[in-house]
């Protein structure tokens, strides 16, 4: 089946200033690279902005006033988040492309929105941590506009936890947030307290993980951890918010994630998404900020997608007793929902690394 991808140039025009680590030359460099060496079966799809009732669905009216107010204009809306003139059309078209990428996974097509800024730091009333719109939740929220489906998992896997995110869905059921960061970090939310209220109390599950974790301890959250809650949950569509800091020559993360890792990653959301989804999965750009991890983590997971079985990660590491507390807080005490082994399940292709 072949992978849409969503993007467009003038996603470049976003110029948030000399030296700030949301670069241009993150999304040059990655579709330069995956235009110069295609990954075979993919797609390339123009980006289209987001509508006012899009954006209405992920943030208040105050907000999108905020936005109208900075079109044209270079300002600071928060120490982190800056803008040049072209710089809220190119947040809109952002959460525009992921929301084609989630239309695209409901007919049946994975996709993944090749898009910047980034959005996940972004909430309600709220321009925070480069983000200005948050993509994945205009992206969800269409989805279920639709009437297609009813509950969405989204899998945020940014070294940075997803604050915005699971802000607009945390009492809500419809909604499975799971959130693997690094903690205590930016942005100092997702600690493994945080559960989620009212009506979606659980259906926030947070895996704070310490600086230095690998492959094996991200695989095993998601095979212990996110597995279960999704047998439970029974999502579906399967919305990743795929962060690509985590890198180990990343500038921002100090953690130790290989591209092997991201698609191992990558390999767990689409079994999960073929398990319950009917196969519908959407990816969006998130951060990650040394261009060949970003450029070879988004390739990995693009083979994933088009049927490459990924190598099986390290064991589990220091990341491990972190992973085995977020069991004890979200696990209910069931025997049949221990660990399940990190090997991934093979699937056709050879696979290309």
């Amino acid at each position: 089946m072949p992978t849409r991808l969503y993007s467009d140039v003038q996603m470049l025009d976003h110029q948030p200033g000399d030296g700030h680590p949301e670069r241009p030359a993150r999304l040059a460099a990655l579709l330069h690279g995956l235009r110069e060496r295609p990954v075979p079966g993919t797609t390339w799809h123009t980006a289209r902005e987001a509508t006012e009732i899009e954006l209405g669905r992920a943030h208040g009216p105050g907000h999108l006033r905020l936005l109208r107010a900075a079109e044209g204009q270079t300002v600071s809306l928060d120490p982190d988040t800056h803008t040049s003139p072209d710089t809220v059309q190119v947040a809109r078209m952002a959460a525009g492309a992921t929301i084609q990428a989630a239309e695209s996974a409901l007919a049946g097509v994975p996709a993944f929105a090749l898009v910047r800024p980034p959005g996940h730091h972004a909430e309600r009333d709220r321009v925070m941590g480069f983000c200005l719109i948050n993509n994945v939740v205009a992206a969800a929220e269409a989805a279920l506009a639709t009437g297609a489906v009813e509950r969405v998992l989204i899998l945020d896997w940014d070294l940075h936890h997803g604050n915005g995110t699971q802000r607009h869905f945390e009492g809500r059921e419809d909604v499975l947030f799971f959130s693997t960061h690094r903690f205590p970090f930016y942005p100092g939310t997702g600690a493994l307290h945080e559960r989620g209220h009212g009506a979606g109390e659980g259906t926030t599950i947070n895996v704070p993980l310490p600086a230095g974790v690998g492959d094996g301890d991200l695989r095993l959250a998601l095979d212990a951890v996110l597995r279960p809650a999704a047998e439970r949950f029974k999502p579906q569509l399967v919305l990743v918010s795929a962060g690509f800091d985590a890198y180990h020559d990343d500038p921002l993360g100090d953690m130790r994630v290989s591209v092997e890792g991201f698609a191992s990653m990558c390999d767990a959301a689409l079994d999960i998404a073929r398990t319950h989804a009917q196969g519908r999965i959407a990816l969006t750009l998130e951060g990650g900020y040394n261009l060949t991890g970003l450029t070879d983590g988004v390739r990995a997971c693009l083979e994933v997608l088009e049927g490459a079985t990924p190598p099986t990660v390290a064991t589990p590491g220091k990341g491990e007793r972190a992973v085995m507390e977020a069991i004890r807080a979200h696990t209910p005490a069931a025997p049949e929902l221990s660990p399940a082994p990190t090997t991934p399940r093979p699937r056709r292709g050879p696979a290309p690394w």
